[in-house]
């Protein structure tokens, strides 16, 4: 019976050992599972992401700062791409801007500078014509002249000579009555010329009005002086008083034609005022010319003017 009794009071002690521990096990496990049910881990880490990611969309380049911190890799990626593309786009602007401002001609306006045949052509003290250059489309304009013979003065190309029809046109349209003085001239034409000024006022004085042989916008038979119908003031300083010059001044670029010696300008262009002087080059570039308030030389960004 004492075995018996030990024994069983032997089991009974076991048996409440076990059982306690049981019961501190299961304790323990509880809070652990319960745990979850308010904030794991992996929640923190998945919301902590979200908001690096939003306020790096949203916040641009500004939130820098706290795209590094709540999201390092994904907040500091967006906000990247976001000062990448402005750079980009900056740059390019930048680009542009600073091409404008130089004053850059694309190549083919270059090419049309130097090529005697392009109604473009830039002829001055220091760009030639070649010496046997001739246009070959020379026609006689429709329009009034002081002079009613048909000679080489009267010519012009065939496409200036339809842009001056149509700028006489409309400056009768608007009341003014305009009259061609001289426009082409040869390469034997100018040299007897320019000789004459010479022997009448001196080499260099006439440089100041007279082109050397070569170097004539009339021989290029896109140039012709105008003046009124009455032939007053026709290649005289007294012309840019008058309703003409002022008429030709604003209206003129409408037409393909601008003034090539403007007033203030001489220093560029290596000639006095000469308000009765046109030139065509095309529509584009005397409006272009026109709207910048600029010459030639400095369209081709050619300046300044050599003074041979």
């Amino acid at each position: 019976m004492k075995l018996r009794t030990g024994w069983g009071a032997t089991t009974s002690a076991v048996v409440l050992v076990m059982a306690a521990v049981l019961f501190t096990g299961c304790g323990k496990d509880k809070p652990a599972d319960t745990e979850p049910l308010n904030q794991t881990p992996g929640t923190e880490l998945n919301d902590a992401g979200n908001t690096g990611a939003n306020e790096g969309v949203n916040g641009g380049s500004g939130s820098g700062t706290d795209g590094n911190t709540d999201n390092g890799a994904n907040g500091e990626t967006n906000t990247g791409a976001d000062q990448g593309d402005t750079s980009a786009a900056g740059g390019g602007t930048d680009s542009g801007t600073a091409e404008e401002g130089n004053g850059a001609k694309p190549d083919a306006s270059q090419s049309a500078a130097a090529d005697a045949d392009s109604v473009a052509v830039l002829v001055n003290k220091e760009f030639a014509l070649p010496e046997d250059h001739k246009p070959g489309d020379l026609v006689y304009p429709d329009v009034r002249f002081t002079f009613k013979e048909k000679i080489e003065k009267r010519m012009m190309r065939k496409e200036a000579a339809s842009a001056l029809e149509k700028l006489f046109e409309g400056a009768e349209s608007d009341g003014i009555y305009l009259a061609g003085v001289s426009a082409y001239r040869s390469h034997s034409t100018q040299t007897s010329l320019f000789n004459r000024y010479v022997k009448k006022d001196g080499l260099e004085k006439a440089k100041t009005y007279s082109a050397v042989p070569g170097h004539s916008e009339h021989e290029t038979g896109l140039a012709i002086d105008v003046s009124g119908s009455d032939g007053k003031c026709a290649a005289e300083d007294c012309f840019g008083d008058t309703e003409e010059a002022k008429w030709l001044a604003e209206h003129a670029s409408e037409y393909g034609f601008i003034i090539r010696y403007p007033e203030g300008k001489d220093d560029i262009t290596g000639y006095k005022y000469e308000p009765w002087h046109l030139r065509y080059v095309g529509k584009e570039i005397a409006s272009d010319i026109a709207e910048r308030d600029i010459t030639l030389e400095e369209y081709y960004d050619a300046v300044p003017v050599a003074n041979p």
